[in-house]
């Protein structure tokens, strides 16, 4: 939903440039093998690496949209068993970057990155983790927004204009609320 909201509606507006990150659940919430929670994992885990390898191979604007892809097929089609080959197919990446998600070599880059964004945030939260640097040109982070519709219009600017202005003061550190409600990813990105 945080994705949807940025890209959609903030990146446009505010002239922003996005860079997509993985952080892999697996490694952060480390599941007990054979648990549901350590199967679903490892299956999103195996997307970062494929994600990662395409990165790699200089198609930077592929992450996006790999990533787009991999989210509408298991938010909006209720589909986790999907292909990896079928997904990279469906964006205009060649399907040998399938083969990563097998691949351990990747993993190494996965923890890196997600080290960087948690070292500006602390081990204590999970994903999304927005970053940018601040008027002063410190680099901050805030975890979240957590979201269960992606504001639209001036909703959406107002709470972008809010995560930045909170990110400006030093000694902020949370604010939050009990969640009472499902995402609604809305309509499937054609």
């Amino acid at each position: 939903m945080t994705a949807r909201w940025v890209v959609d509606e903030v990146a446009p507006k505010r002239d922003i440039s996005v860079t997509w990150q993985p952080i892999s659940l697996l490694f952060k919430n480390n599941p007990k093998e054979g648990t549901p929670y350590f199967d679903s994992t490892s299956v999103t885990h195996k997307m970062l690496r494929v994600m990662e390898a395409v990165r790699a191979n200089g198609a930077e604007s592929s992450v996006f949209d790999l990533y787009w892809e991999f989210g509408t097929r298991i938010h909006h089609d209720g589909d986790r068993t999907f292909r990896l080959e079928d997904a990279l197919q469906a964006v205009g990446v060649d399907k040998k970057f399938a083969d990563a998600g097998e691949d351990p070599s990747w993993d190494e880059p996965i923890r890196e990155k997600m080290n960087d964004g948690l070292s500006l945030v602390g081990d204590d939260v999970g994903t999304p983790i927005i970053a940018w640097n601040r008027d002063d040109g410190d680099r901050v982070a805030l975890f979240g927004p957590v979201i269960t519709r992606a504001p639209k219009g001036a909703d959406a600017l107002k709470l972008w204009d809010a995560l930045m202005m909170l990110g400006e003061i030093d000694g902020f550190w949370e604010l939050k609320k009990t969640r009472t409600e499902r995402p609604e990813f809305g309509e499937r990105p054609a």
